[in-house]
């Protein structure tokens, strides 16, 4: 049990990725995060799961078109880790 525990404490940090998707956020109205990346690609739901289930981000609505896709938005949490790195 305790090995989990130190795997998990281990992977609290944002990598480039989330701190790219992130980042994004804040130049937009209430902070809403992008489906896509700049280059027209989803962003992964893995990436999605790890700053939401770390409280950089939250779920925002359900978008009735795709109600598989998950908008969120960047959290107060988000904005202060992002701007502790310098974004």
């Amino acid at each position: 049990m305790a090995r989990g525990l130190t795997i998990a404490a281990s992977n609290d940090h944002p990598h480039a990725v989330e701190i790219a998707w992130l980042a994004r956020g804040l130049k937009q109205p209430g902070g809403k995060l992008p489906l896509f990346d700049e280059w027209g690609q989803k962003v992964s739901s893995r990436t999605v799961r790890f700053c939401i289930d770390h409280g950089w981000a939250e779920p925002w609505f359900t978008n009735p078109l795709k109600p598989d896709w998950l908008v969120c938005k960047l959290t107060d949490a988000g904005r202060k880790m992002l701007e502790g790195r310098g974004e």
